[in-house]
């Protein structure tokens, strides 16, 4: 079985393929600070749920933004997986030209969404991922990544209207807000926080198309991407699984460069 893990800075997400198909997938918070036999308590508890032991995977894929965590996942497959895992980065087999100033600069996840993306739908697209920073990419229609957009995530400009609004109080985000003009201050924070970001999104994505000059699919994924989606008919599909989708389609590619 092949296991991806997708490291954000916030959240973890795991998925176990057994060949093309997601069999289980799992979210978990990043930790800096874990050690590889932390990793393996976890893990062998998420897998016990479903009956699954750690000897079942075979191979591992990573995608990871947060430098200090990956060097303890890769020790954590090589000890309990009796692999090395595939990282995404430079030198990897993507199948995609990166039309990018510095191409190492572009983050590894967003590769992964680029590369998942045009696999699906074989056009230009355009992919925004609610992240920790919500990130727009766009793919040209030849499967070229051609750079994109990255702006503060919902949580940060959160954490940001918490800290510096010291009466405001502090509101989870869990769904749609009834109406804009809201009649308290939770449900006005509320209203702010939802619709303001899906007009900055939809501000974003139609920027993107007035520069491109051409109608295109969009695909959202993230944790908050089916409550933007929602407030915003720019976005035509939202995939939850795409990151993951991505991370096999490239493990498929470098295969046989990985055979012993």
């Amino acid at each position: 079985m092949l296991l991806a893990l997708d490291i954000g800075n916030t959240n973890t997400v795991l998925g176990l393929f057994e060949d093309e198909v997601l069999v289980h997938d799992w979210r978990i918070r990043t930790e800096v600070n874990m050690t590889i036999d932390e990793y393996a308590i976890t893990l062998r508890s998420l897998f016990a749920v479903h009956g699954i032991e750690l000897d079942r995977v075979t191979d591992v894929i990573i995608s990871c933004v947060v430098p200090p965590v990956l060097n303890a996942t890769e020790r954590f497959c090589q000890k309990y997986f009796g692999t090395s895992p595939l990282v995404v980065g430079p030198g990897i087999k993507t199948g995609m030209p990166i039309l990018y100033d510095n191409p190492r600069e572009v983050g590894a996840d967003r590769i992964v969404n680029a590369v998942a993306a045009f696999e699906l739908r074989k056009d230009a697209v355009i992919v925004v991922d609610f992240g920790t920073a919500t990130t727009f990419d766009f793919i040209s229609e030849r499967g070229e990544y051609m750079g994109g957009v990255i702006s503060p995530g919902i949580m940060i400009s959160c954490e940001a209207l918490f800290q510096k609004a010291s009466k405001l109080p502090r509101v989870e985000i869990f769904a749609r807000p009834p109406s804009i003009l809201a009649k308290n201050t939770i449900s006005s924070m509320n209203a702010g926080i939802v619709f303001g970001y899906a007009g900055l999104v939809e501000g974003i994505i139609s920027r993107i198309k007035k520069e491109v000059e051409r109608p295109m699919h969009v695909i959202a994924t993230g944790g908050l991407a089916a409550l933007i989606a929602s407030e915003c008919p720019m976005i035509d599909q939202v995939d939850e699984y795409l990151t993951l989708n991505g991370l096999r389609i490239i493990f498929d590619r470098n295969k046989v460069r990985r055979a012993p």
